[in-house]
């Protein structure tokens, strides 16, 4: 059993068990499919290929799953990105010869986005994750606790503690610079 789930139902094909894992954990998978998928995806599809590839080869990756190495949820989405990406692989658009591409094309009209860089082991796993889902797939707190099934005052905590954290760390960094 994980988080009330039962895994030995899953894996007989028990319909009101896949009923309440597909309830608890399709909206986890579906952030999760987000990250790797590029614009004009269907997401629905990419969730729906991770439950299909679940009960694939007579439940092969679900009976995969090991409690003791990771939580349900975090496990689930490691399948999740991986499948995406898998899917993203093999829907690569044909290549364009660069010579039939308008010059207009490779003009750079807005500057890149420096993407912040963060010491390692600043936050933790699941801070990083909380603050993702928040700030990167734009999901509100109730949205983050049904899908990480935890209580939303553990999604507001874990977002508070992450925040001190990143406020000290850019303070620290500001008065090394300044100084």
């Amino acid at each position: 059993m994980a988080d009330d789930i039962d895994l030995a139902a899953l894996c007989r094909g028990d319909k009101a068990a896949w009923d309440l894992f597909v309830r608890r954990y399709a909206g986890l998978i579906l952030s999760a499919v987000r990250g790797p998928a590029r614009p004009g995806t269907e997401l629905e599809d990419m969730v729906q290929e991770v439950f299909t590839r679940l009960c694939r080869n007579d439940y092969r990756l679900l009976k995969s799953y090991d409690a003791t190495r990771a939580g349900l949820s975090t496990w689930l989405t490691i399948v999740a990105r991986s499948t995406a990406r898998d899917m993203q692989r093999r829907r690569t658009p044909p290549v364009t010869p660069i010579d039939s591409v308008p010059e207009i094309a490779f003009a750079v009209t807005d500057e890149p986005v420096e993407k912040l860089r963060l010491p390692d082991e600043l936050l933790s796993p699941r801070q990083k994750l909380i603050v993702a889902l928040i700030y990167e797939r734009d999901m509100d707190v109730a949205e983050i606790a049904k899908s990480l099934a935890i209580d939303p005052q553990t999604v507001r905590s874990t977002h508070h503690k992450a925040m001190l954290k990143l406020r000290e760390h850019f303070a620290a960094l500001e008065k090394r610079e300044k100084g």
